[in-house]
């Protein structure tokens, strides 16, 4: 695709994967507008694109961002929903443990967040022709995350709303990519060196999710998998979803012992 002039709108913007993604879109000549809780004013001067405060909780907000991104740059040719949380305080040790309001958070953002930005931005799309839908999910939307219940459930959900994206508005222009990337050097990492169990394969860089991404839509590709080998696990886990689970108990063990926790 020829990005130049293009306009790509992008939540979580201001920081980690949104940034390296506006980095690399606009490297390719588009126009960029950032969506953050914080931060994206600033971050957008570097791209001398628009920045706007925007809870994606609150659909309104996110149609106040599309609308002020149309009016100065011009109509939305990209839409990456990339804001999401893991909330640090579940216990790792209970998959039941999270409170009710762990749970409404993981869906309120990771999932809904993403329904809302679909609800305000494919109308405009489809108008004009069509568009493509960034979904940044997790390769715990494919697998799981040890230690993770809510966000493991509510990433599942994300990578099922953007296959229901891909199917139902496929023939009328929309392209969907679902990213689904392990551990990736964020803030999200909080402060573990290795990643935990989401860094067993290694942690790559933001910019690495980008170039991943771009890749995936101009190879016509619904997943985006920084880490290739993410490919063959969720193989394995469909083709014998029973030894998975067994595989699944044994490493959380093996986390146990050499940490006495198990992510």
């Amino acid at each position: 695709m020829d990005y130049q002039g293009k306009v790509v709108a992008i939540t979580g913007g201001a920081r980690g994967i949104g940034l390296a993604m506006a980095q690399a879109f606009h490297a390719k000549g588009a126009k960029v507008a950032l969506a953050d809780l914080d931060g994206a004013e600033e971050a957008a001067k570097a791209f001398g694109g628009i920045g706007m405060k925007v809870d994606v909780t609150k659909e309104a907000e996110i149609g106040a961002f599309l609308d002020k991104a149309e009016a100065e740059l011009g109509p939305i040719a990209v839409y990456v929903s990339n804001a999401g949380i893991l909330r640090s305080d579940e216990p790792s040790w209970d998959a039941a443990g999270a409170d009710d309001k762990a749970w409404h958070d993981s869906f309120e953002v990771n999932v809904m967040g993403a329904v809302r930005g679909a609800r305000q931005v494919w109308p405009r799309m489809k108008a004009q022709g069509g568009g493509i839908f960034v979904l940044v999910a997790s390769a715990a939307g494919l697998l799981a995350q040890i230690g993770a219940s809510s966000y493991t459930a509510s990433k599942h959900a994300a990578v099922s709303f953007a296959e229901s994206l891909a199917i139902g508005h496929g023939d009328e222009g929309l392209q969907v990519v679902c990213v689904c990337p392990q551990a990736v050097r964020t803030a999200m990492l909080g402060d573990s060196e290795d990643g935990g169990i989401a860094g067993a394969d290694g942690i790559v860089e933001p910019s690495d999710v980008a170039a991943e991404t771009l890749a995936a839509i101009a190879e016509k590709r619904f997943l985006a998998l920084p880490h290739a080998s993410v490919a063959g696990y969720e193989k394995a886990r469909a083709n014998e979803r029973d030894r998975w689970v067994g595989g699944m108990r044994k490493f959380r063990r093996m986390l146990m012992g050499a940490r006495g926790r198990p992510v």
